[in-house]
């Protein structure tokens, strides 16, 4: 078969391989009983039945039988091998990279923006919120923390949602988003002032929305990317998130100049929030090949993932993982009333929020690459980890200068170390917990976030100095709760690896593509230039069994 009957010009080729497993027997559980995998129909001819895109495997299932695998030589790196596994007289199975994974990447980009934008509607301008409700600030507040608590409320749902696929949480995302801000409007539609009950029930309605986008990017980019840009692709529909946060943050305190504006702010998130969520419902489900050899790995059941969740290494993640989100979500919601007493303008807050993010972005951009190619993740998080807590524990008096360079700088560097974090930190979790599906560690990690954001902001609150104080409703108390609790949580991630656990922090997922082609280099050298090799860009020979 020659290789231009092979090639299409959507497509781009990946390596195929067999599934082996060096997990124990939670992974033989999970081969034998319970596989995700994207593959249509007439890919096996063995016993099984398939259900939205889940493939479940009979008991005594074997692997498919090889009968043929054409040689595909001299691809570029942008154009990894193609290749096919054909399975007697039953059709084959392809592994390929298809170009309308960035349709449903730039849609889950979007949701995440605007998710987010929809969170902090109100704390950028909270007191004019305030007035507008005929409420206090501390109220206000609740719309922020309400949104985080519902992510924990709902998150065992969207594990096992995300469990079937990133399209139907994709989808059920779009509707809480769209029911939730337009609810919102109905109790905010007079310029007079507002029903801030109705308001708190459209709030939640779109909290209940955002763990549906924010824990799909790991699940997306295991379904559709190779490991040469899971990183890059996680990093955009993650870091999305918080630069929803951005805008909201620059753009509303500009919409809103008086408490009648809140009004019309809240009607033109809407409005974006709606352009924004209708093209969900027309994304691709799943490709209709799986990307390479670790995405059609078959992955544990829930119940298995449970077991799997018992690594010290996972922990050692996920909880610094969740307190320095969650100390995100709460610097981002408060800023403005961090500075405001220091003699700072809600746009200069606005403003400094907007650097925390914007930079943060800029260096994931640079790092995500980066990292893809290097997969040096472990060093990643130890240098990461360490400049975070430096960070909170000097902005402790940055707003004291009451200087704007001071609170820049330092926010500006705690974006870039923080940003360049959450990509690399939600990919090592999913190295560490495979064959334990992506989904899993990555909805723990920002539930954990969400909760201890929520959480945060009500000490934060509860901490803030009342009017007789110098100067009058300042924060410096919950800056320092934030700056002790940031640096004891440092010692955590730098322990991965040492007392003789540096075994325990292998690439799972990168070590089954290696040993695919360390196999494969092998069976080619044996065979000279036979049909059952293939070439990749990197120049390493795949074939698949």
């Amino acid at each position: 078969m020659s290789l231009n009957s092979r090639k299409s010009n959507e497509e781009e080729a990946v390596t195929p391989t067999n599934n082996d497993y060096d997990d124990g027997a939670i992974a033989k559980k999970a081969r034998d009983e319970y596989a995700l995998n994207p593959i249509g129909s007439g890919s096996s001819g063995k016993s099984s039945h398939t259900k939205s895109g889940h493939l479940r495997l009979a008991s005594g299932t074997t692997d498919v039988d090889i009968n043929d695998l054409a040689a595909i030589a001299n691809q570029s790196r942008e154009e990894l091998e193609n290749a096919s596994i054909e399975n007697g007289d039953r059709g084959s199975i392809t592994y390929k990279v298809y170009k309308r994974r960035w349709f449903g990447l730039v849609q889950l980009t979007l949701l995440n923006i605007i998710v987010s934008w929809d969170w902090l509607t109100f704390s950028p301008v909270s007191q004019d919120a305030a007035i507008y409700y005929n409420t206090n600030e501390s109220t206000i507040n609740w719309l922020a923390t309400a949104f985080l608590f519902a992510f924990v409320v709902i998150f065992p749902v969207t594990i096992y949602t995300l469990h079937w696929g990133p399209k139907p949480s994709i989808m059920a995302a779009a509707v809480l988003i769209l029911a939730g801000n337009w609810i919102r409007y109905a109790g905010s539609h007079s310029r007079d002032g507002g029903m801030y009950g109705v308001v708190m029930f459209g709030q939640i309605l779109t909290g209940l929305a955002q763990p549906f986008v924010l824990s799909a990017p790991t699940r997306y980019s295991d379904m559709w990317f190779t490991d040469r840009g899971r990183v890059a692709a996680t990093a955009l529909a993650s870091l999305a998130n918080p630069f929803g946060a951005a805008l909201g943050q620059l753009v509303v305190p500009f919409m809103v100049t008086g408490p009648g504006d809140v009004s019309d702010a809240v009607l033109y998130v809407a409005i974006i929030s709606s352009v924004a969520a209708l093209p969900s419902f027309f994304i691709p489900a799943a490709p209709p090949t799986p990307p390479g050899p670790s995405g059609s790995t078959p992955k544990a059941s829930l119940q298995d993932s449970l077991r799997l969740l018992k690594s010290l290494e996972i922990w050692l993640i996920l909880i610094p993982y969740s307190v320095y989100v969650g100390f995100f979500n709460s610097i981002s919601s408060l800023l403005n009333q961090i500075m405001l007493p220091y003699g700072f303008s809600s746009d200069d807050a606005g403003i400094a929020g907007a650097l925390l993010i914007v930079v943060g972005l800029v260096a994931s951009a640079v790092t995500s690459p980066i990292l893809d190619r290097t997969k040096a993740f472990l060093l990643a998080i130890k240098v990461a980890v360490p400049l975070i807590g430096l960070c909170y524990l000097i902005f402790i008096w940055m707003p004291g200068t009451r200087a704007i360079a001071g609170p820049y700088v330092i926010l500006s560097i705690l974006g870039a170390a923080s940003f360049s974090l959450v990509p690399v930190a939600l990919e090592f979790l999913c190295e560490l917990g495979h064959p334990m599906s992506p989904e899993f560690t990555s909805t723990i990690a920002w539930a954990g976030g969400q909760l201890l954001g929520g959480i945060f902001i009500v000490i934060s609150d509860a901490l803030k100095a009342g009017n007789n104080a110098n100067p009058p409703q300042n924060m410096d108390n919950a800056l320092i709760f934030t700056a002790v609790l940031a640096l004891v949580t440092v010692p955590l991630p730098l322990a991965l690896g040492l007392f003789g656990r540096k075994d325990k922090l292998a690439l799972r997922r990168v070590r089954s593509d290696e040993r695919d082609r360390d196999r494969s280099s092998n069976s080619s050298s044996g065979e000279g230039n036979g049909n059952n090799g293939i070439v990749d860009g990197n120049g390493a020979v795949g074939t698949a069994v």
